[in-house]
C-alpha cells in the first residue's frame, strides 16, 4: 500500500468533473511557427506547432539541406532562435547556405564579396532580428538525442540560448539512443530515431525539422508517396508533417541551361 502512493496528483482525466478544462482545450489557439511560403501556410493552417516532428523527403542533390537552410533563414528573420544540428555538412558549409539566403547572394558572389561589405550586410541582419542561430556539427552516425539534450542544456547554461525550433540534418544519419546499429533491421532502427526526435520535440516544446532520402524508384518518380521513403516506413508513420521535394525534368533542364 505504501509503495502504491505517488506524489503525482494527476491520476487521469475525469470526464464529467473536468468538462470545463476539456472545453478550454477545444478552443485553445495553438501556437505555430508560420512559413514564409504561402502554400505551405495554406496546407498546414499557418505553420507547424510545437512538439512536432516535421520531415522533408527528397533524392540525392535535390535540396534537403537547402530547404532546411531556407527555413532557418526565414525563422531567424522573424526573430526566432534556431538550433541547426548538422551530421552531414560542416558548420561553415551550413552557414554559407544561410548566408546566401539572408544576404540574397549567390555562392559565387559570396566568395568574392569584400570583407567590409560582408560585415556590413551581417550587421544589417543583426539590427533587423532579435533571433539567434547556433550551428553545431557532429560526426555522421555518432550523435543521438542524448547528445542533443546535453547540447541544449549547455547552450542554456553558457549562452542563455533556448531555441524556438530545432533543425536536424538529417534523420537517417543520426544514431539511436536506444537501439544499437546492426542489432536491429533498418525499419526498427530508423523508426527508433524518429520516435526519439519526436520525443525531443515534446520534451523541449519545440518543432523539430529533419529530412530523409527517397528510394531509388522514388527518385525517378514525379509523384512519390510515403512508400518511397528510404530505409523505414516507420518514419512517415511517426512524423507529424511529411512531404517530398521533387525536381522536375523542366526544372532540371532550366538549371543546366
Amino acid at each position: 500500500d505504501a509503495l502504491s502512493i505517488s506524489f503525482d496528483p494527476n491520476v487521469g482525466h475525469d470526464y464529467l468533473e473536468q468538462s470545463n478544462d476539456r472545453y478550454e482545450y477545444y478552443h485553445r489557439v495553438q501556437e505555430k511557427l508560420p512559413f514564409d511560403l504561402e502554400y505551405f501556410n495554406k496546407i498546414t493552417k499557418n505553420g507547424v506547432p510545437k512538439k512536432t516532428l516535421n520531415v522533408v523527403m527528397a533524392g540525392v542533390g535535390v535540396g534537403k539541406s537547402l530547404f532546411l537552410c531556407h527555413l532557418t533563414s526565414s525563422y531567424l528573420n522573424s526573430g526566432k532562435n534556431v538550433l541547426y544540428i548538422t551530421l552531414e555538412l560542416a558548420e561553415e558549409e551550413v552557414s554559407k547556405r544561410i548566408d546566401a539566403n539572408l544576404l540574397n547572394i549567390t555562392f559565387d558572389d559570396l566568395m568574392v564579396l569584400p570583407k567590409d561589405l560582408y560585415q556590413k550586410k551581417i550587421n544589417n541582419i543583426k539590427q533587423k532580428t532579435t533571433g539567434k542561430l547556433i550551428v553545431k556539427e557532429y560526426p555522421t552516425s555518432t550523435a543521438s538525442t542524448i547528445h542533443f539534450k546535453s547540447l541544449l542544456n549547455e547552450l542554456n547554461l553558457k549562452k542563455n540560448f533556448v531555441p524556438d525550433v530545432i533543425m536536424i540534418d538529417y534523420l537517417n544519419i543520426c544514431a539511436s539512443a536506444r537501439v544499437k546499429p546492426g542489432v536491429a533491421n533498418s525499419y526498427t532502427y530508423i523508426k527508433a530515431i524518429a520516435e526519439e526526435l519526436r520525443g525531443l520535440a515534446v520534451e523541449f516544446s519545440v518543432p523539430v525539422w529533419s529530412a530523409t532520402q527517397l528510394t531509388r524508384s522514388g527518385y525517378g518518380s514525379s509523384d512519390p508517396d510515403m512508400t518511397d521513403t528510404s530505409e523505414s516506413f516507420g518514419l512517415p508513420a511517426t512524423a507529424d508533417l511529411f512531404f517530398a521535394l521533387v525536381r522536375s525534368e523542366e526544372h532540371t533542364s532550366e538549371l543546366q541551361s
